[in-house]
């Protein structure tokens, strides 16, 4: 019988066991018969409510998770699907949905997706022609179209979150998305892997203050030492592990199995706390040989779930933090990344100054909208007139902006900053779970252009602007052309996808008072 994991965890009562399962790049062998054989053990066991596997994970070919995962359905394992936005454009994303729906395989986390890793002849092309957000968007209207072909049961996806930031604006930002996308369709949450009870418990008290009725998994991670220097370099994106701890683990694993026994224990001992925290359930992460690791954590935690409270102390890093909190917000405009300034003058008068201008020239409200639409008709008329407004709008734009021509303009929505030139991931709908002490995931010696964002947005008083809705996808078809005469002629995204904006602005985030 199927055990279903949408039942598990729509079900107050029930505290969900996930699992997480990493393909290698063989097609046959040992790796895929070790990961079948933990599934198969995890049915038998019972407690386990699905199995995630992983796509692509840390942007590097694997295999894929909706084959082997069809393996795993048919025992009766229910499984969820990490389905990323890095690899494939907005047509592939949707025939893999279908074909996903056509497998009974319905469970899945929307992901944006680790930046793009080396395959066959080296690094492969970044797509990222949507992100989580208008994923989880794509797949909502897929589950009505679905249903109305006869399917009864629709997707279910979830999101990450990752509340392990060290920068107000940081963590700001990741709420502010986890907002959008439950606004797009999110049913349920799994943050990112951290070992400090402090950050999980804000987490559902933002969860709380926002009134986002979602279910959220906390990842309980088997450290070793290997895992733990790679989390601890930043190379897992979101993810964090203290020097303090990579210290206390370098140390434990001296003798292997004292390693082993305390690497059981510290994930009990999370999971314990992770439940009484409030979390709907723990998705255990970095069990890679068997599933007789995963049962004695279980074990374990059914020994000592009572004394939870006791075991705060251990994930709380002796370390100051910068929390999201009303006293720290100077103290987060510091950042990490070797060349860049704090918010400065420049930045001030730049974003205030576009702002202004766009209020005045690009707002479909303004005293002279209807004056501007019929100049920009007139003028879209002749190819001459199309020229001549691109020989004032590029450089101005390059400028201003480092403008990459999309001809479907969004930096309203990112503070007056360009997604497509200062986001390597081109994201329009907040930041993804990789920036670093405010640093970009992938060039981190610039801010991420979502941290610059939360500086000018807070500094404006509108910080309402990173929650409001979520912004369509790029439209590929006015590539070249004048975002200038798009957006009054309302061919762009602001105009043209009504029904996605409908489907976005279909739940409303409820967002509490800041200073």
């Amino acid at each position: 019988m199927l055990r279903v994991f949408q039942n598990d965890i729509l079900d107050h009562k029930h505290f969900v066991i996930t699992m997480e399962l990493v393909p290698g790049r063989e097609p046959a062998g040992r790796s895929v018969e070790s990961i079948k054989a933990m599934a198969s053990d995890a049915f038998a066991d019972g407690r386990v409510s699905a199995v995630s596997i992983t796509d692509n994970p840390g942007g590097n070919p694997a295999l894929s998770p909706d084959v082997i995962g069809n393996d795993i359905f048919k025992i009766g394992m229910d499984v969820i699907v990490h389905f990323t936005c890095r690899d494939a454009n907005r047509i592939g994303m949707e025939s893999r949905a279908l074909q996903l729906a056509m497998m009974g395989m319905k469970n899945i986390l929307a992901l944006t997706g680790d930046y793009i890793g080396k395959g066959f002849a080296g690094q492969g092309a970044p797509v990222f022609d949507l992100d989580s957000v208008t994923l989880l968007v794509m797949l909502r209207m897929l589950g009505k179209r679905i249903q109305q072909a006869g399917d009864p049961d629709i997707f279910f996806p979830g999101c990450a979150v990752s509340p392990f930031k060290n920068l107000r604006g940081e963590a700001f930002a990741q709420y502010a998305k986890l907002c959008r996308k439950v606004a797009a369709g999110a049913q349920f949450a799994i943050t990112q892997l951290g070992y400090d009870a402090g950050r999980f418990k804000e987490l559902v008290e933002v969860q709380r203050r926002f009134e986002l009725a979602l279910p959220i998994i906390g990842s309980v991670y088997v450290l070793t030492p290997a895992s733990a220097r790679i989390m601890n370099a930043g190379q897992v994106p979101g993810a964090e592990v203290t020097d303090e701890l990579l210290n206390q683990v370098i140390w434990e694993w001296q003798d292997k199995k004292r390693g082993r026994a305390q690497a059981i224990e510290r994930a009990a001992r999370l999971g314990a706390v992770l439940k009484g925290l409030g979390y709907r359930g723990i998705h255990i992460a970095g069990v890679h040989r068997s599933f007789e690791l995963v049962a004695r954590i279980l074990d374990r935690m059914a020994q000592i779930g009572g004394q939870w409270a006791d075991f705060l102390d251990d994930f709380q890093p002796n370390r100051e933090r910068q929390k999201f909190t009303r006293q720290n917000k100077e103290a987060a405009k510091s950042t990490m990344c070797s060349s860049s300034p704090t918010f400065s003058f420049f930045d001030k008068t730049h974003f205030k100054v576009l702002k202004a201008c766009h209020n005045w020239l690009f707002n479909f409200d303004a005293r002279i909208a209807s004056l501007l639409q019929v100049f920009a008709r007139r003028i879209d008329r002749r190819i001459v007139g199309r020229h001549l407004i691109q020989l004032l709008e590029d450089p101005t734009k390059s400028l201003l902006l480092e403008c990459k021509r999309c001809g479907d303009c969004a930096i309203q929505h990112v503070a007056f900053l360009c997604p497509e030139s200062q986001c390597p991931k081109h994201i329009r709908n907040g930041a993804c779970g990789g920036s670093r002490n405010g640093c970009c995931e992938v060039y981190p010696e610039r801010k991420c252009v979502w941290f610059r964002a939360w500086e000018r947005w807070a500094e404006a008083g509108l910080l309402t602007e990173m929650i409001t809705d979520c912004i369509p996808p790029r439209m590929w078809n006015l590539d070249g052309t004048s975002s200038w005469l798009n957006f009054h002629l309302r061919r762009d995204h602001q105009s043209a996808f009504g029904e996605i904006l409908q489907a976005c602005r279909a739940t409303k985030c409820h967002f509490p008072t800041y200073p």
